[in-house]
């Protein structure tokens, strides 16, 4: 716990400060005042993974890294110390004027952030290994921190091919250089990040109505329940599920504020570009880059549309350079763009193979050939595997659907009753709740595992049906309000929305009590007093047998087939290829494959 406590420190001050530097430099550009605290945070870390990626594209990535990473931002603290200075005075005087105001209130809420800071810290020391962690996600970590990159790599595995940009972010934390263990702490960072924002629930209480915004929390609440005792695996679906919750909220947020500046907007679509590079099955949430973009072409506005589309670029640019190298590949394993032919190139009947399996994986199946099984035939199997409250919420997401579209169809055709009338669809959520239903409809059609998929389902009942409950109390309050002296309609709307509000955190706070309760059992059961206090929990250790190619000692499970972080290089199978020159650096070239191309 406390060596995660200590990287914890080193993420908080790199990512702040790298955070700090860029958007410093860009609201110079684009003109827009920061208002919270955690956009340094998100777009630090997002840098940090963008250079990491870079840097794998010529060395390893380790000390050498962090040392220019730590000199970067030194150099970010000194330039701009001035201004550093007087944000913190502007900081420390709000939070004097609001302890003026609320009484201990801010001390409360920093007494409880530190809870939270320590209480993350020791799930993420300890906990449960994600399998796939122990399959490729540990290895794949454990290459960028000895090789950087890899030409071919994916031949060895095809799963180190899919080049997560987490996995260069969790090699640069790992500290692996200073000759102990490789540390994973970086998912359970994304986790805090993702808490704090949703403490901002608690304004909730002080508040007569309720927001879109509320359900988006309560549904990452619910999701950082789960994944407390998982958090300590470095696995790509909780980076990208993680920070899709943030981003939507805080997409939401904006629309709440009626934020008319194009600069948040546009900095969140940035977000959703690096959404992509943490998971391919993430990237139509780019979607919502249709309002940011829409209001810079009808203002003409092409020099800030050149920054953001830049911004996108260099974002993106690292993870598809990455990609072609390890596969041969622009985004492996979709093999509809097909722009290069290199000798380390994955074969075409590979790459296709690998991607009917990932579909039909995520419906249930084993057997590719099942790939053309129809939707009425494999649905009914898949649904009933789906349990808890996980199905609960998906028959809300799928009830989404017509919802949405019947309530697109009546503002369309601009019903004029006035009771309605602010129960109609509101412009500021259009978009957002159809990029939701998108990206949900999309998934649970094409490979619906709910292990990442969870947040599609979960943001679309959230924003979906958080709005048509928010809308129907404004539209009822409205309608109650008409008519009478303008103290009884005061009256009255007081009246609903005080009941209103009150049902609503009575439902609520049952749902969190009862999700604590159960968080907080089970971490006493749990609990162990011997393990994990100073050191974090470490990967699995497999039995494995070595094989040699070209005189090169390579590693495959003895039984099943993973392989963990200490057996290096090593594949689940004896790996079919040969090495493009003396060493395991110059890459890998397919040989021969026992998997039928299909």
């Amino acid at each position: 716990m406390l060596s995660v406590i200590l990287i914890w420190i080193y993420i908080i001050t790199t990512a702040f400060l790298l955070g700090y530097g860029i958007l410093t430099g860009l609201t110079c550009l684009c003109p827009y005042r920061i208002k919270r605290w955690d956009a340094y945070l998100m777009c630090g870390l997002a840098a940090v993974t963008v250079y990491a990626q870079f840097f794998s594209i010529f060395a390893p990535v380790g000390l050498m890294a962090n040392l220019i990473l730590t000199l970067v931002c030194l150099a970010i603290a000194i330039l701009l110390r001035k201004k550093l200075r007087a944000d913190w005075q502007c900081i420390s005087e709000r939070l004097r004027y609001e302890k003026s105001a609320a009484g201990k209130q801010p001390a409360a809420g920093a007494v409880f952030g530190i809870f939270l800071f320590l209480l993350y810290a020791y799930g993420t020391s300890r906990g449960i290994l994600h399998y796939d962690t122990g399959l490729y996600h540990a290895q794949s970590i454990r290459w960028i921190e000895e090789f950087g990159v890899v030409k071919g790599l994916g031949n060895l595995h095809c799963r180190l091919a899919y080049n997560s940009s987490s996995f260069a972010l969790s090699a640069l934390y790992s500290m692996a250089f200073l000759g102990g263990q490789s540390y994973h702490c970086a998912a359970g960072f994304m986790a805090l990040l993702v808490a704090g924002v949703c403490m901002e629930l608690v304004s909730f209480v002080k508040r007569r109505h309720l927001k879109t915004s509320d359900f988006a929390r309560i549904m990452a609440i619910y999701y950082l329940f789960i994944i407390f005792d998982e958090m300590v695996s470095p696995a790509s679906d909780y980076f990208m599920v993680l920070t899709a919750f943030y981003l939507v909220i805080r997409w939401l947020d904006l629309l709440e504020e009626k934020e008319e500046t194009v600069f948040p907007y546009a900095m969140l679509c940035v977000l959703g570009v690096f959404l992509l590079t943490l998971k391919l099955s993430a990237a139509l949430i780019i979607l919502l880059a249709i309002k940011p973009a829409f209001v810079l072409i009808r203002e003409k506005r092409f020099k800030e549309m050149a920054i953001y589309l830049g911004l996108g670029i260099l974002t993106a640019a690292p993870y598809l350079i990455r990609n072609v190298l390890i596969s041969g590949w622009l985004v492996y394993p979709f093999t509809g763009i097909d722009l290069f032919h290199v000798d380390w190139k994955i074969p075409e009947g590979i790459a296709a193979y690998d991607a009917k399996e990932i579909q039909v994986w995520g419906r249930g199946y084993t057997d590719v050939l099942l790939y053309d099984m129809p939707v009425k035939d494999w649905f009914p199997a898949w649904f009933q595997s789906i349990g808890g409250l996980d199905k609960w919420f998906l028959i809300l997401a799928m009830a989404a659907v017509p919802v949405f579209a019947g309530r697109l169809v009546f503002g369309l055709l601009h019903i004029r009753n006035k009771c309605y009338e602010k129960g109609g669809l509101p412009e500021r959520h259009l978009l957002t709740e159809a990029v939701m239903i998108v990206c949900f409809l999309i998934w649970l059609f094409s490979s619906p595992l709910i292990r990442y998929g969870c947040v599609y389902v979960y943001l679309t009942a959230a924003v979906v049906w958080g709005d048509v409950l928010t809308e129907f109390l404004d539209a009822h309050m409205e309608c109650a309000g008409t008519g009478g002296s303008e103290r009884i309609r005061k009256t009255q709307e007081k009246h609903y929305a005080g009941y209103a509000a009150a049902i609503c955190k009575l439902l609520i706070g049952l749902f969190l009590i009862y999700k604590t309760a159960a968080f907080g059992r089970e971490l006493i059961f749990s609990y162990n007093h011997t393990d994990y206090w100073v050191h974090q929990k470490d990967y699995e250790k497999y039995e494995t047998e070595y094989y040699k190619i070209s005189d090169v000692m390579f590693f495959c499970p003895v039984e099943g087939d993973q392989t963990g972080y200490d057996s290096f290089p090593s594949s689940p199978v004896r790996a079919q290829i040969g090495l493009r020159g003396d060493t395991i650096r110059d890459g890998f070239y397919f040989r021969e494959s026992g998997r039928p191309d299909v």
